[in-house]
């Protein structure tokens, strides 16, 4: 008889798991999908245009709290941990649910679900969210292309809406991004890229995306989500540390194993980082990895307009899986507006919807995270913004949120980019092996 698997994820690494390892294995049969940390997912099913052959009612996802019960009533063998971000103590809480039951639990190993690819891969991942990941795969997208290779960017997963329709998504223009409806944290991602004239591939079926992004490049940048592993083996992996929170990299699942396979770790925000702190991580470092390549890097803010600051009452947004899943209290926003001397307010009193339901959810602090998931969360935050009892709004979200929000009040942005430090290895140094003569 198969082995009865059921895989908990959050849309992204459950489902390339499942393509990899599971979909046309005779010896398994995947019964369920549970889904959390993302809203609007649970109570879907993998679709059989996407399962395959062995399924064609599909698979269904189900909500993690029901794990337990799941297990009993669906007679699971094997239950496989798929996401990430996560702390070791949550891991193993997970696990001991699950072992309490009588099933395995799983963690798969890359080399059973990382693919090989005909170009040479460089891989950006992290040992949190909100490391710095972004701007540092946006440094080395703009390298490789001064070194005149041609790039393809391909996305860690976010598969929000239609499964069938996502199954390889191609974004070459503003155009792409609208005729998608993708939310703002793919915006996020997507439009840097993309706006400098990069292609940037995602979706859900990561061994069709590899096929056709290698046929328009001569290097792929894996640019990872949240802390997780790459679906592609990179021949240089860079892995961004970040020292504002110091220890976490070798506390979090699977950010150690990130920090511990990397060819190259940069620690970031070493400005506004104490010395301290910077040097914890360091220690880190040498512990778990000795042989890698330290890039020491700050990430200088800019504030298009940072005169308004002065003596203001502000509602700063910022990026919603840096405060979420990373777990930060604040981000650049809060930096720059203390910084430019005005008093940050407190946006929780205002919220509305299921932004109440991220307050009680994430220990975030006085901002407002960017969660624009559907059009109703949007609506949502334009709300709170309308609501809130300040003079200005400090927008720190990696894109202009005034582009998908409306936005009544006075407005400034705060833009962040990646710099290496004097005397420290950079970004191209360790680029030599694929920048070619």
């Amino acid at each position: 008889m198969p082995r009865r698997v059921l895989i908990m994820g959050a849309a992204g690494r459950d489902f390339h798991n499942f393509d990899v390892v599971y979909r046309n294995n005779s010896g398994t049969e995947v019964v369920a999908f549970t889904a959390t940390q993302i809203p609007f997912i649970a109570d879907r099913v993998y679709p059989p245009e996407l399962a395959g052959p062995q399924y064609p009612q599909g698979i269904q996802i189900h909500l993690e709290r029901d794990l337990a019960s799941l297990i009993r009533d669906l007679g699971v063998d094997d239950v496989v941990f798929a996401y990430s971000d996560v702390s070791h103590e949550y891991v193993m809480h997970r696990a001991s649910e699950v072992l309490a039951t009588g099933s395995n639990f799983v963690l798969l190993g890359p080399d059973a679900t990382m693919l090989d690819a005909t170009v040479p891969v460089v891989a950006v991942c992290a040992v949190r969210t909100g490391s710095g990941k972004s701007q540092t795969t946006r440094k080395v997208a703009e390298i490789l292309r001064d070194a005149g290779r041609t790039p393809v960017v391909v996305r860690h997963p976010m598969p929000y809406g239609d499964l069938v329709a996502q199954r390889v998504q191609r974004f070459a223009s503003f155009d792409d991004l609208e005729a998608a409806n993708t939310t703002i944290e793919e915006r996020e991602e997507y439009e840097h890229h993309v706006k400098a004239g990069t292609v940037v591939y995602a979706g859900v079926d990561y061994a069709d995306i590899l096929t056709r992004a290698q046929q328009e490049c001569d290097v792929l940048l894996w640019d990872g989500g949240n802390n997780d592993l790459p679906f592609y083996r990179p021949d240089i992996h860079i892995v961004v540390a970040d020292p504002l929170r110091a220890g976490h990299e070798t506390t979090y699942h699977p950010g150690e194993a990130n920090l511990r396979m990397a060819s190259v770790v940069v620690v970031n925000k070493v400005d506004s980082a104490t010395p301290e702190q910077v040097e914890a991580v360091e220690r880190s470092i040498a512990s778990v990895n000795p042989n890698a390549i330290v890039v020491r890097a700050a990430s200088p803010l800019t504030v298009d307009r940072p005169e308004e600051l002065a003596g203001k009452r502000v509602l700063v947004v910022e990026d919603g899986p840096t405060l979420t899943h990373g777990e930060m209290k604040y981000g650049a926003g809060v930096v720059a507006a203390r910084r430019g001397g005005a008093e940050v307010v407190d946006p929780r009193p205002y919220a509305v919807g299921s932004l109440q339901e991220v307050y009680n959810t994430y220990d975030v602090g006085p901002v407002l995270p960017a969660m624009g998931y559907s059009a109703q969360q949007l609506g949502e935050m334009q709300r709170t913004i309308d609501a809130a009892d300040c003079d200005l709004v400090v927008i720190a979200t990696p894109i202009d949120l005034r582009a998908l929000v409306s936005i009544s009040k006075p407005a400034v942005r705060v833009t962040y980019d990646l710099q290496e430090m004097e005397g420290s290895p950079t970004i191209r140094d360790v680029l030599a092996p694929v920048l070619g003569g």
